[in-house]
């Protein structure tokens, strides 16, 4: 069975050679029309060009970045899972009420430090994916539905913490986790990001496990005659994104210095946007974390480049729907007829 775990000279690895120059080419357009400003005189400089902005750029993504980390896995192995952005939202709340400095905010509610507030929130989103995995191999549900149901009942969930207010006044050792630096200069978000990244790549690509995944989205009767215990796999790749979905929770949190209800709506989006963008089908079978990385990227460049350029957000938001279909049509392997 061909897989996307594999690099050469197959049509996989051209595809994500191809997500490297879509990179290469929005960086020059977006630097070029940023450089035209300068010619102009409506800019001193590039506010493109510069390492803060990149370095902002990684800080930017690092929250979209987790969640479609979590999301790959979930598509190659032939799912989906539109709950991450609720999930984000219940394990920051989790998390920000075990690090507030304001108690009576719930019944548990004190300033734990960091170390508790990020190990509920961790253990609030692999229970929740755990759950999402559970319903899907057990009762043969489409992971669009179970996953639907979890978007709506966990930010509910959220909400019913606080009776629908945000959480505020987090202790700085857990602020520390979206706002701080490594060497004063990079952000500590984007260094989970790496870190998630590398070790999701090993996971997928160096593991019996990551095989399975693959194995199970490419055609998952095969895989189950095979001796895969199918219902396992699918358990854990959903374990997987609730569990990553409590690490991008963290980060938000930790970002914003509170926890709002409304966080992380529409985050599933950006995921999924990014994963497809990336190279990945939304069949299953056929996808990379390199791709989804760079897809991250793209998502992120143009959303920076953007807002430097002054473009409303409702153009914004045109011009990504289009990014994901153009991809889509480029790639005539990820299309319905296939």
């Amino acid at each position: 069975m061909q897989t996307g775990s594999r690099a050469g000279t197959n049509p996989l690895a051209m595809r994500e050679y191809g997500i490297v120059f879509a990179f290469i080419g929005l960086c020059i357009l977006v630097g070029a029309l940023c450089q035209l400003k300068v010619v102009q005189g409506t800019w001193p400089q590039n506010a493109f060009l510069t390492v803060n902005n990149l370095l902002l750029i990684l800080h930017q993504i690092s929250v979209n970045g987790v969640l479609a980390v979590g999301m790959t896995f979930v598509i190659i192995s032939g799912g989906i899972d539109l709950s991450v952005g609720s999930l984000l939202a219940f394990s920051g709340m989790m998390a920000a009420s075990f690090a507030t400095r304001s108690p009576g905010v719930t019944a548990w509610a004190g300033n734990y430090g960091a170390f508790i507030p990020i190990v509920v929130a961790l253990a609030v989103g692999s229970a929740s994916g755990a759950l999402n995995g559970w319903i899907i191999s057990r009762f043969k549900i489409q992971a669009f539905i179970a996953t639907l149901g979890m978007l709506m009942a966990g930010r509910g969930f959220t909400m019913a913490v606080t009776n629908g207010n945000p959480i505020s006044a987090l202790g700085p050792e857990f602020r520390w986790f979206g706002t701080g630096k490594l060497f004063d200069a990079i952000p500590i978000p984007a260094v989970i990001l790496g870190i998630v990244f590398l070790l999701a790549w090993i996971i997928l690509n160096k593991t019996v496990f990551g095989r399975y995944v693959y194995a199970v989205g490419g055609n998952e009767k095969s895989a189950r005659t095979s001796g895969i215990n199918t219902k396992a796999i699918l358990i854990w790749v959903y374990v997987l994104s609730g569990f990553l979905a409590g690490v991008a929770g963290v980060i938000l949190t930790a970002k914003t210095g509170s926890a709002q209800t409304a966080a992380g709506t529409s985050y599933e989006l950006d995921a999924i946007a990014a994963v497809v963008i990336g190279g990945a089908s939304l069949s299953g079978g056929i996808g990379r974390l390199t791709g989804t990385f760079f897809g991250a990227l793209i998502i992120g460049v143009m959303n920076n480049g953007l807002d430097i350029l002054g473009v409303q957000s409702f153009y914004q938001l045109i011009i990504k729907g289009s990014l994901i279909v153009f991809a889509v049509i480029l790639d005539p392997s990820r299309k319905l007829t296939a």
